[in-house]
């Protein structure tokens, strides 16, 4: 039985005190947030990140590699005494940047690519699932437009999920109101609008019920869940509009004990197991988004490193020192480490996006307001989308900044939240009003 262990971290705590030069890769919001709660421990004295954001400048310092230069962050680790690096994005774990890291003599925190591929590749996901027993929906996978077109001849005409198999930036997901619509899904996925990762497409029973993220730290040996959260994908209020990266989560999401324990012993352990099975031992955050519906819990996806935004209320929340676990995974000793300890309130993120987003969108537009936002314990505003040009703060993505907050409940951290947007301002601005109120 695979089973979270607590044991005293205080020896690690004393080796390593205050002398740890920890690098995060990625410039993102899950960035952002890693590095702000990483620069908190005691074991940690300098924070880098590649390339990183305004918001992590703030933190520590800014490395000029792009996340996907293995080679350079490699080198940057070996040339500075890197003692512990954190991917934040999918596309560089899947490369095989832990691999890389591992040849090199330099610790790296995440799954290898073969572990990866969990995220990397949807239908070898599937697959994995209908093998192992792991609760999923029917699908059906082809790597031909005229197969998948065939596929849609031969259903009744009816609601479908249009999937490109490959890395997509959490945008190669359509779900499909009828035939008509999959078709065009399916032609724009064959069409290159996602590159290679809409060169197999996966279709997919639509489920019903509500949506879960589940994030889980994992060595291959032990399992600590993170507190459950819960995404809003698409761009407009009441679930309106195509699906984006994500618009906001709240954090955390009441889940009945019964329901949590199928959850454990029907996908998470499950999973974890099949990767070993596989001879694919999985180190890293395994996250896992669910849909709860009234035949029990089933897998809508799997991702192999922490959800944007969901990190950023959960880090919120996170009382324990991040570091120590991250190590502990990452050498796969997690049953060595206490398990984590969290606040009890409520955290919810809000996105401010580009205008546009999720389509076309301009960047380069001057943001402003951030100076009269007071942040603190209780009140983040982490940089999604961000660059600083003469000084300047613009916007450089489609979802741009995630303000985040804690509040005694839902409504008192939605206040927090929405407050806090109200003084940003930046052409276009755009985000749901809904997050949380469920």
């Amino acid at each position: 039985m695979v089973a979270v262990k607590a044991f005293s971290r205080a020896s690690v705590c004393r080796t390593l005190r205050g002398s740890m030069k920890v690098l995060v890769v990625g410039s993102g919001g899950r960035e952002h947030a890693l590095a702000w709660k990483i620069q908190q421990s005691p074991l940690v004295d300098r924070v880098f990140a590649a390339p990183g954001n305004p918001g992590t400048a703030e933190l520590g310092e800014n490395v000029d590699i792009a996340a996907d230069d293995l080679e350079g962050l490699v080198g940057f680790a070996v040339d500075n005494g890197i003692d512990l690096t954190v991917v934040g994005p999918e596309a560089p774990l899947c490369a095989g940047i832990v691999d890389l890291f591992r040849e090199r003599g330099r610790l790296c925190f995440g799954p290898d690519r073969a572990a990866a591929e969990l995220e990397g590749s949807k239908a070898f996901a599937r697959r994995l699932c209908q093998h192992h027993r792991i609760p999923g929906p029917q699908w059906w996978a082809y790597d031909g437009l005229a197969q998948a077109r065939a596929f849609l001849e031969s259903r009744q005409d009816g609601p479908i999920v249009v999937k490109a198999s490959g890395l997509a930036a959490g945008k190669g997901v359509v779900v499909c109101k009828d035939n008509e619509h999959a078709r065009i899904a399916v032609s724009e996925c064959f069409d290159g609008r996602f590159g290679d990762a809409g060169n197999v497409v996966l279709f997919e029973e639509r489920l019903q019920g509500p949506e879960v993220s589940l994030i889980t730290l994992t060595d291959g040996e032990t399992i600590v869940p993170l507190e459950p959260a819960r995404d809003h994908k698409p761009v407009g209020d009441g679930d309106t509009g195509p699906n984006t990266g994500g618009m906001g989560v709240i954090t955390p999401v009441a889940i009945p004990p019964r329901l949590a324990r199928q959850i454990e012993t029907q996908i998470v352990f499950p999973t974890v197991h099949a990767m070993n099975r596989e001879q694919r031992r999985y180190r890293g955050f395994l996250y896992a988004g669910l849909m709860l519906t009234q035949q029990g819990p089933r897998v809508l996806e799997y991702n192999c490193r922490l959800g944007d935004p969901e990190t950023q209320p959960l880090l919120m929340r996170l009382q324990s020192d991040l570091v120590p676990l991250l190590l502990a995974t990452a050498e796969g000793r997690l049953e060595s480490v206490e398990a984590p300890v969290w606040d009890r309130r409520v955290a919810v993120c809000v996105v401010a996006c580009s205008g546009g987003y999720p389509g076309d969108y301009k960047k380069g537009v001057p943001i402003f307001g951030l100076d009269r936002v007071a942040t603190g314990p209780d009140l983040q505003v982490f940089h999604a989308g961000t660059r600083s040009t003469g000084g300047d703060l613009q916007t450089a993505g489609g979802r741009v900044l995630a303000v985040t907050a804690l509040g005694d409940d839902a409504a008192a951290a939605r206040e927090r939240a929405y407050q806090a947007l109200q003084a940003i301002e930046f052409e276009g601005m755009h985000y749901r009003h809904d997050i949380g109120a469920q």
